[in-house]
């Protein structure tokens, strides 16, 4: 680094490495997310000139993941998993909603991590936020600054003075440094990591020169004013008392300190203005802080991560429902879930009926059984949403829940016809069921609706029974939807499956689903009542039938 001397200047040598660890949020252990070379290499360029928008969205899509067991390719597109998370995780602060990283929250939910330790880091930072409002709203003008400087960096530097706005960009790293430093010192979860970050910048040799460029920048000297108002309001004129120049400040001089450092450039055939001077005093600041800039890329995704969490809070609170951290508890211990919700649902503006869920143990398979629109398929994106939603150290759309932890989530729900299929709808469910034992590790979390609906019931039972006893081997947590009724009801009955559960759709006194589910078999799919109530009656399609024939025949007649 060359040292300019003029106005001043800072000292000549290096402002020294900084040896401060990034701030990594989400992993009990850090590691590093990005290839730190070529992400610096991008801050450098947007640094100096701009211009390179959508720098920080497009890093975070890239980023590494923890280690993680599940695979989203089973189970995101059943739970419309980037939809969750466009519609529920949105980051409001003052009224202004924030656009997110959408993809990388997605990914990040869908990839929980291996390491239970990571699991309970997440969990312990959500859980603190969540009941401290002081600290919930240093995170958000913490993020509001990050907001800042991305906007900063992704701009062109055609719209505004190249000088101030690279100043700008320095003011808004020195607020976020001096945010974490003063803002999270009491935190008592892994938030503690942005004051311990904060403060080991702030004891840096390039944090002081940041701090006295700035000052230089704002207060170069206090002039002291009198000055005169006529009887109209109006300035009739001014005094100047005195001049007082931030002499303690390094990259003040005395004037004769700038006009003779002015003039040894001239003699050796220099030639600088004063915006030229400026400009090398702000890269060689930024030489010294450069090292920061991509924690800063990941601090973004970490906030929006617990502050999309904590807006699901927000939007599930105002349609008057709860949503917890879960307990997570061994295997052969009971599930209990109250005040499940589909957050889908609430997501498309429907309000969605909460319901309890209990089984004695977790590693069973519950055979959910009732009629068509129950909420049979809806009661397994919940399970599977909580499950995951729960993994990844986040807040579960239910109550209270008591879960366990599983080694893979796996989510089938009933497939439609497609036109270059090659198979028939046997040949689809046979492939659906190979392909989910292929990859299913002991432990795995299992949703399956209507399994084996598309063949004959003799030869659909008899493979259902085959998957059913299969499964059992595999020990899963697994649910499974069917119309089967005396099938799940002979099952019921002999227990010869110790491991098999029943649930079924409870209904109301006129025979309308409650959504909420109690222990057993249901005795019928109540066929007639959803014909009846799709006008599928003998005499409702009588009537239409008379209807298309008066009305060919009047045709006829005209």
């Amino acid at each position: 680094m060359v040292a300019v001397p003029v106005a001043g200047g800072p000292p000549s040598e290096s402002f020294g490495a900084l040896r401060a660890e990034p701030p990594d949020l989400l992993h009990a252990t850090p590691f590093a997310r990005f290839d730190q070379e070529a992400l610096r290499l991008s801050l450098t360029l947007a640094f100096s000139g701009g211009g390179q928008g959508g720098l920080f969205g497009e890093t975070l899509d890239r980023a590494v993941l923890a280690p993680s067991s599940f695979d989203p390719a089973a189970f995101a597109s059943d739970l419309f998993l980037r939809s969750f998370v466009g519609s529920c995780c949105k980051v409001r602060i003052a009224q202004r909603e924030y656009s997110v990283a959408q993809q990388y929250l997605t990914r990040l939910l869908g990839s929980p991590p291996s390491d239970p330790r990571s699991i309970e880091f997440r969990r312990t930072i959500l859980a603190e936020l969540s009941s401290s409002k002081p600290l919930r709203e240093e995170l958000e003008q913490l993020y509001v600054v990050l907001q800042r400087l991305r906007k900063l960096l992704e701009s062109s530097s055609a719209e505004w003075d190249p000088n101030r706005r690279q100043m700008d960009v320095l003011a808004a790293v020195k607020e976020l440094i001096e945010r974490m430093a003063g803002g999270f010192g009491r935190a008592s979860s892994g938030l503690s990591r942005l004051a311990t970050f904060g403060m080991a910048v702030k004891s840096s040799e390039a944090f002081r020169s940041l701090a006295d460029l700035i000052a230089y920048d704002e207060k170069l000297a206090t002039l002291e004013l009198k000055v005169s108002v006529g009887a109209d309001g109006k300035i009739r004129g001014f005094k100047l008392l005195s001049v007082a120049e931030n002499q303690a400040n390094p990259f003040v001089g005395s004037p004769l300190q700038r006009w003779l450092a002015r003039a040894e450039l001239f003699l050796r055939g220099f030639s600088f203005s004063s915006g030229e001077v400026m400009a090398r005093l702000i890269l060689a600041v930024f030489d010294g802080l450069e090292p920061l800039f991509p924690s800063f890329v990941a601090l973004l995704g970490d906030l929006e991560f617990y502050l999309g969490a904590l807006g699901f809070a927000d939007f599930a609170a105002r349609a008057g429902l709860a949503v917890c951290l879960p307990d997570f508890v061994l295997p052969d211990e009971p599930r209990l879930i109250t005040g499940l919700f589909n957050p889908l649902l609430l997501g498309h503006g429907i309000p969605p009926v909460p319901c309890d869920i209990a089984t004695n143990r977790h590693d069973t398979t519950v055979l959910v059984t009732g009629p068509n629109s129950g909420g049979k398929t809806r009661l397994l994106q919940s399970v599977a949403l909580a499950q995951l939603l729960g993994q990844a150290g986040v807040f579960v759309p239910a109550r209270a829940a008591q879960l366990t932890l599983a080694s893979s989530l796996v989510v089938s729900l009933i497939q439609e016809t497609k036109a270059d299929q090659a198979e028939g709808r046997l040949g689809m469910e046979l492939v659906r069921i190979r392909a989910l034992f292929e990859h299913l590790p002991p432990g795995a979390m299992v949703m399956l609706d209507e399994l084996c609906s598309g063949t004959n019931p003799s030869e659909g039972e008899e493979i259902f029974e085959l998957v059913v006893q299969m499964l059992t081997r595999l020990r899963p947590q697994a649910f499974i939807t069917t119309h089967f009724l005396a099938f799940a009801g002979r099952l019921e009955s002999e227990g010869a499956i110790p491991e098999l559960r029943f649930l079924q759709v409870s209904l109301g006194d006129n025979h309308e689903p409650t959504y909420q589910f109690k222990p057993g078999v249901a005795k019928t799919s109540l066929a007639g009542h959803a014909a009846a109530r799709l006008g599928v009656t003998g005499e409702q399609l009588l009537a239409l039938v008379e209807r298309n024939t008066r009305a060919l025949a009047a045709k006829r007649e005209s």
